[in-house]
């Protein structure tokens, strides 16, 4: 009897002491899985030419948590940036972003709700860079225009191609004016060579002996008809 009763409180003690470290064990984990304000960051930056501001999650136990974003001056809040927005982190994080045209050098606040676990602000407020996001855009190097060629270029000119001169138009004038004159007719060019021939002057100084002669023989003629009538 005295042994099974003692096996009995052993047993009894050997539960307690597995309940007691399960217990702390569940408890340990929960601390650890529990929602903490150091899982979360903030980062201001640039889409194209918006400015953003960025909020990351990485709490593995997804925790729904509440962040708002203040814009500060001096230490106290100037406005609310966009509304309360909701996230649900992850080991790997997850992102939220604020749309916002922060200037150079601007404080933020981000604060950060999560049921009864968290309820403050990232311990650092989030200082924006030294350069806005539309002065870095304007300060990239823009392409010039390219250059057009000019007119002397692209097409020569018109002094360079030769031009005829003036003799040489009126030169060439009456070689046109030739061309187009209609041609002499095959008698009219028979009669020019004939004039042109060269026997013409011997043919006229016959002529011309014959008619001397002529002349001579009839002055002769008559002069005998006057010496036969006086006589």
């Amino acid at each position: 009897m005295s042994i099974t009763r003692r096996s009995a409180r052993r047993s009894v003690r050997v539960l307690g002491v597995a309940s007691a470290s399960a217990a702390l064990a569940l408890g340990l984990s929960s601390t650890a899985l529990a929602c903490d304000i150091s899982e979360f960051s903030a980062e201001a930056k640039c889409v194209g030419t918006k400015g953003v501001i960025s909020v990351t999650d990485v709490d593995a136990s997804g925790t729904p948590a509440v962040v708002t974003v203040f814009l500060e001056n001096n230490g106290a809040d100037v406005q609310r940036v966009g509304k309360p927005t909701e996230v649900k982190g992850s080991v790997t994080g997850v992102t939220i972003d604020f749309a916002e045209d922060w200037k150079p050098s601007a404080t933020y606040r981000i604060h950060v709700k999560a049921g009864n676990l968290v309820d403050a602000d990232i311990k650092q407020n989030l200082t924006t860079p030294s350069t806005a996001c539309t002065a870095a855009d304007s300060a990239s190097p823009t392409p010039s225009a390219t250059p057009s060629p000019s007119a002397s270029a692209s097409t020569p000119a018109q002094s360079a191609s030769p031009t005829p001169s003036a003799s040489e138009s009126s030169s060439t004038a009456p070689a046109g004016t030739a061309s187009n004159a209609p041609s002499p007719a095959a008698g009219d060019s028979n009669l020019a060579e004939t004039g042109a021939n060269s026997n013409t002057p011997l043919i006229a100084g016959i002529a011309g002996a014959l008619v001397v002669v002529g002349g001579g023989a009839v002055f002769f003629g008559m002069r005998r008809r006057g010496s036969n009538g006086s006589r």
